[in-house]
């Protein structure tokens, strides 16, 4: 019976790797926080409580990728 990493090779992909990378992690987040906090900036929202809630989203993404 061939296992199932040869059967499916998406089991095989860097995400389900056990080894993450941190940085790269906190990168990916950081961006995706970033895109909606500058528009709510550009909205008339305060830069550093933007940069804030950026990186608290940023910490809390990678902190639950970590647990899960």
């Amino acid at each position: 019976m061939a296992s199932l990493f040869a059967l499916y090779p998406a089991f095989n992909h860097p995400m389900h790797n056990l080894q993450k990378d941190w940085i790269g992690s906190v990168a990916i987040a950081a961006l995706g926080a970033g895109v909606i906090t500058s528009f709510a900036v550009a909205q008339g929202q305060n830069p550093l409580t933007g940069l804030a809630i950026t990186a608290f989203a940023a910490v809390s993404a990678v902190a639950i990728d970590h647990f899960l």
